[in-house]
């Protein structure tokens, strides 16, 4: 099937009304690519992240737009002259493929060799293994490719573990890669968390995808910092933690980790801005933990704990 991609380039303070006049028209399905409702996001959710990298911040410089789709037919064509009359804008439009624009984005993921290990797969492609034990994601669904530095890093440090019969705890989950990680590499059982409500369902379906029995993973939304509930419903004794998130949590964390730790447990943070690194570090030995490994790769930072 095809489609028209019609895009309106507009002012910030004219999106909302714009979007209520389509809407009022019948379109449905729109999206809103606005610099000024960017960086107002980051503004408000500094607490997610330390660095944003700029070729996404470059993506959103000077745009402002909405954009939305009609069927290539005799309907989705009348419907964008309706549009173009009652609106007295420039509509620009394009016919697209519904296959081509579902599943362009797929062309960009690769399989990644992680360790001496393991091989991250997108679901879709069935590469050669070379002897590696396959990890398989659908990178759509949630933070967490394989891709950034922080989570290779957490994953070398799981890939030279012997994990067998190991209990792992990953907090700030995401797509539930670095739990994933662990079970196909031999651990007993993962439990999960995230503040995202969408992570732990996101990390089940990639459970699921590396037909892992289910009853070895748990996973559940919740606020580690600021809810005791959360933290006790994690429990305690897990051989391995891992922390892929960022310094500001990461540092507090700090302080009462070992709550969630077995007697010779090992923490595994990253996530960790090179401008941050000593913060973190200091935090961590403040505390009481020994720094067993320090990785850097690019400008991130992974710390191997006990």
């Amino acid at each position: 099937m095809k489609w028209i991609e019609a895009v309106i380039n507009t002012k910030s303070e004219e999106i909302d009304v714009l979007c209520s006049q389509l809407e009022a028209l019948g379109v449905e399905g729109i999206s809103i690519e606005d610099e000024a409702d960017f960086r107002q996001f980051l503004d408000q959710n500094r607490q997610y992240w330390d660095y944003v990298d700029d070729e996404l911040s470059d993506q959103f410089r000077g745009l402002s737009r909405i954009k939305f789709y009609l069927s290539e037919d005799v309907q989705g064509k009348e419907l964008l002259k309706t549009v173009q009359t009652v609106l007295h804008c420039e509509v620009k439009t394009k016919t697209v493929d519904s296959e081509d624009w579902e599943n362009s984005w797929r062309q960009y993921y690769e399989p990644i060799k992680i360790g001496t290990r393991l091989l991250i797969v997108p679901d879709w492609l069935d590469p050669e293994l070379e002897n590696r034990v396959p990890l398989r994601l659908e990178p759509g669904l949630a933070f967490g490719t394989g891709g950034h530095a922080t989570t290779q890093m957490c994953l070398e440090a799981l890939d030279g573990m012997d994990l067998q019969g190991k209990t792992v705890l990953d907090l700030g989950c995401g797509s539930g890669i670095l739990g994933v990680g662990a079970l196909v590499l031999g651990c007993e059982r993962v439990v999960a968390c995230d503040v995202d409500p969408l992570a732990p369902e996101a990390a089940r379906d990639n459970v699921g995808r590396n037909r892992i029995d289910a009853s070895r993973f748990s996973a559940f939304a919740g606020d580690i910092l600021s809810d005791m509930k959360t933290r006790n419903r994690i429990g305690t004794n897990y051989d391995i933690v891992l922390a892929n998130i960022v310094s500001d949590v990461i540092i507090p964390l700090s302080s009462f980790a070992r709550q969630f730790m077995a007697q010779n447990g090992v923490f595994i943070c990253s996530g960790i801005i090179d401008s941050r690194a000593e913060e973190v570090k200091a935090a961590l030995l403040q505390n009481g933990f020994e720094i067993t490994e320090e990785k850097k790769k690019e400008e991130w930072f992974c710390f191997v704990c006990r």
